[in-house]
Formats: structure tokens, C-alpha cells, sequence
């Protein structure tokens, strides 16, 4: 989380693997999206940047999923690229729900992959859900997944709720649901509302 030139910038993803190295890749990450977004400022350009980057190491490379966006606070423009990562999802006030998947491929796999941003407006009474895919892949005790469908449900019920309890509903609904089952990866969600004339986040 970091402001360019007073626009909100988040991103939220996932790196294959788990234990010391995960975590030192992941910190290196962060510090090339941060070293980006401050250089171009615009989401499709950094990933590009940073997936080149992360192959010029000449290292083997975990695969890198990554939903990175960048928001206008005065008028809730959103500007994001999703490379590779489930595709956050925008709650209308209308009820319609639009996913984020604009972008490209899994960063760390291909030398030539192209970027694309994704462009949308968070009117108010929007609300975005970025997501990790321990979410919708979190199981019961039956085997049976959470599903996009299941998290979109729950999002849905807690829509009235501010971001930090629909957040806490919705990771809530989430241990409720896999019960004793153990969690086979971690769980990440981002909620970013706009509210009314405010121009609160």
C-alpha cells in the first residue's frame, strides 16, 4: 500500500512456495513494485518491468500472481493490471458484479509477456474485492471448495457493512466454513468501498 502523486496504489498476490525462500522472494517483489509504480506510476508498465526484471536474475524464479491497481481518490478512477492472479471483483450498488482481468500472464514465466491495464470507476457505494486464491480454494471437511461463489455470496450479505467488517465477516465465513479442515494455503483479501460524496476509502 503506497501513494503516487496522491493516488492510492495496492496490490495483492501470490508466490509459488511456502518457508524462507517464498518470503525472500516475496519481499523483493514488493520492493520492485514499489521501485515502479514510483519510476512509471501506471500498474501494466511496472509488472512488465518487474517481470523482466525478476528473469534477468537468471535465478529460478517462483511463479508470481499479482493484482495490482492504482486509484484516483478525488474521482475513484481505477487503473489496474491483473497478471495472473483470480480477478478482484467490483460490487455495484445495483447488485452487478464486474471481475478485474484485464492484464497478463503469471510473472516469472515468460520473457516476452505483454501487460494490459484494466480501467473501471469506483462510483459510490462500490465496493472491490482483491483475493487470494486460498479463498475460493479453501475446502470443508467434505472436500467440497469455498468457490468464487461462495466468497462473492458472503460479500454480498455483508455489503452494507463498513470495508473492516465486511472483510472480518467475510474471512470469518471463511474458517466457518472449512471447520476442522486444515487450510492447505493462506488466505489474503483486500475491501476498498467509496463512500457517497465523501471521498473516503
Amino acid at each position: 500500500l503506497m501513494q503516487v502523486e496522491g493516488d492510492l496504489v495496492f496490490a495483492i498476490g501470490d508466490i509459488a512456495g511456502k518457508g524462507l525462500m517464498a518470503a525472500m522472494w516475496f519481499t523483493d517483489v514488493v520492493g520492485m513494485i514499489r521501485r515502479q509504480m514510483t519510476t512509471v506510476g501506471d500498474p501494466a508498465a511496472a509488472l512488465s518491468a518487474v517481470n523482466r526484471d525478476l528473469l534477468l536474475t537468471g535465478l529460478e524464479v517462483p511463479l508470481t500472481t499479482l493484482f495490482l491497481a492504482r486509484v484516483n481518490l478525488e474521482n475513484g478512477e481505477l487503473t489496474y493490471c491483473n497478471a495472473g492472479h483470480p480477478p478482484a471483483l467490483l460490487l455495484r450498488e445495483n447488485s452487478e458484479v464486474e471481475e478485474l482481468s484485464a492484464g497478463g500472464p503469471v510473472l516469472g514465466a515468460l520473457s516476452a509477456a505483454s501487460f494490459a491495464n484494466g480501467s473501471e470507476r469506483l462510483c459510490p457505494g462500490t465496493t472491490l474485492l482483491a483475493y487470494s486464491d486460498g479463498i475460493p480454494e479453501c475446502r470443508n471437511e467434505s472436500g467440497v471448495e469455498f468457490g468464487a461463489k461462495g466468497l462473492l455470496n458472503v460479500a454480498r450479505t455483508f455489503s452494507g457493512c463498513k470495508p473492516s467488517g465486511m472483510l472480518f465477516s467475510v474471512l470469518a465465513a471463511v474458517e466457518d466454513f472449512a471447520g476442522s479442515q486444515r487450510r492447505e494455503d493462506d488466505v489474503a483479501l483486500v475491501v476498498l468501498h467509496r463512500f457517497g460524496s465523501c471521498k473516503k476509502y
